[in-house]
């Protein structure tokens, strides 16, 4: 089910902004009237969007936008009257995707909301990426740190590579697996 989150202190804004939302082909909306409710609703439902009014009640959408970000980062756009570079930049540092500003037209806001997805499905798919580059350099180091220590026992570099992948295969463990038994028993 693709659910988007709509919140403003608004009704009638909300109700806009959500008819909106919803002809972007969401099948729900969920909609909250502050940034307390709209923290809570992003953590704990499964939202693919998050449009959110700057300037509300006991919290605003900079903030919200910021404390989603750190525990369930999500495409989020901000609609405000307020277009002020110091606001903006919050934003931006909040990982906000995309800024409308008031009053909203279903236009402009339709494209803000796809370049948002678009632009954090690629942001993701860069994370995941990077997360994998760094895992494999990391192993590659150990990897690396096991074969010195079968080097310093009289092993040639591809002779101690083998060693390890033969050890692997014997065990049904990963190199670095096996790599970092090899280090353990050397400390």
């Amino acid at each position: 089910m693709r659910r988007a989150l709509v919140v403003d202190d608004e009704p009638l804004l909300r109700r806009q902004v959500a008819e909106i939302v919803a002809g972007y082909g969401f099948d729900e909306i969920l909609e909250a009237e502050n940034g307390v409710q709209a923290v809570e609703i992003a953590i704990h439902q499964e939202v693919l969007l998050v449009v959110m009014d700057i300037g509300m009640p006991v919290m605003d959408g900079v903030t919200a936008a910021e404390k989603i970000g750190k525990v369930k980062p999500l495409p989020i756009v901000l609609v405000t009257a307020n277009t002020e570079a110091e606001t903006i930049e919050r934003a931006r540092l909040a990982g906000v995707m995309n800024y409308v500003v008031k009053p909203v037209r279903a236009e402009q806001l339709f494209a803000a909301v796809d370049l948002a997805i678009h632009q954090f499905v690629e942001l993701s798919s860069l994370r995941d990426e990077v997360s994998k580059l760094k895992e494999t350099l990391e192993s590659r180091k150990v990897i690396d740190r096991a074969k010195g220590v079968l080097m310093k026992k009289g092993m040639d570099e591809p002779q101690a590579f083998r060693r390890l992948q033969k050890l692997a295969m014997d065990k049904r463990k990963s190199l670095r697996d096996v790599a970092e038994a090899i280090l353990l028993t050397e400390d």
